[in-house]
């Protein structure tokens, strides 16, 4: 699943020059960006209705520092967490506890776990930290479109490797559609990415949300693989709105993000 951490990092200053305008900044609404003319004339509007004796106009996000701190503290907290590299990890997990294939000895499954692992987390940061060295990108924190092709097709790699790894050792078909939905995610993302930002981190978490709704329907599942389920469908929204508050995406590219990631895995698993 696509690699996204453009949420670990300060801001970036807008290369246009746009009034000194951060390209991650809140101040536009969550579908686009809002037109400044609209805060210039609730400002007049309340400098003109201002009696004499009244405080002058306060800025609402002056007097909203004491909670936003923290709360963009935690936003960026569960990006950590919730990175799209880990998202493979997590599916692991739950395919082996969740599922038929929890008979599997622990050793075994701890070795599967560590693979992929491996295989999606920690060769993509290595090479990523490559690149950044050979000066291909500018920021390990990928927040330029062009900076993401490269790192796209490396997890898009990684994906596909993942599932060929598991079908050499005998894994069930619909194991081996999971990793491969997740390269399929990765390459429309690839693709999108070429004229619109999509949310990452969303496609991510709704790839292992249809993970959990095909091991529901399709796989003799644990009893308590539901309340999984509702455990990331509410991480989902969460993160979602997250990345939406930290200025990485706009609400359309969230929703983009997450019709991408759960329709490639779970048509991808509908394969049998």
């Amino acid at each position: 699943m696509p690699i996204d951490t453009s949420s670990y990092y300060p801001e970036v200053n807008d290369p246009d020059g746009n009034n000194g305008d951060s390209l991650n900044n809140r101040h536009s609404s969550l579908f686009g960006d809002k037109p400044k003319e609209e805060i210039i004339e609730v400002v007049l509007e309340e400098e003109n209705n201002r009696q004499p004796g009244e405080p002058r106009y306060e800025d609402p996000q002056a007097k909203s520092e004491g909670w936003e701190k923290p709360l963009t503290l935690f936003c960026n907290f569960l990006s950590w967490v919730l990175v799209p590299l880990l998202m493979p990890v997590f599916g692991t997990i739950f395919i082996f506890r969740l599922s038929i294939l929890d008979v599997v000895p622990s050793g075994l499954q701890t070795a599967f776990i560590f693979i992929i692992l491996g295989l999606n987390f920690v060769l993509p940061v290595l090479l990523v930290l490559l690149l950044k060295f050979l000066g291909l990108v500018d920021d390990i924190g990928l927040n330029g479109q062009k900076e993401r092709l490269i790192p796209y097709m490396i997890t898009v790699l990684c994906m596909g490797g993942s599932a060929w790894f598991m079908a050499t050792r005998g894994a069930p078909i619909w194991v081996c559609m999971f990793f491969a939905g997740g390269a399929a995610a990765g390459l429309i993302n690839l693709l999108i990415n070429l004229k619109w930002k999509i949310s990452a981190h969303a496609a991510g978490i709704a790839g292992v949300i249809a993970l959990l709704i095909r091991l529901q329907k399709d796989v003799a599942a644990e009893p308590q693989l539901f309340v999984w389920l509702l455990i990331t469908v509410g991480a989902a929204g969460l993160l979602g709105s997250a990345r939406v508050w930290l200025g990485r995406h706009t609400v359309w590219q969230v929703l983009a993000g997450y019709v991408v990631g759960f329709c490639s895995v779970f048509f991808m698993m509908s394969i049998h």
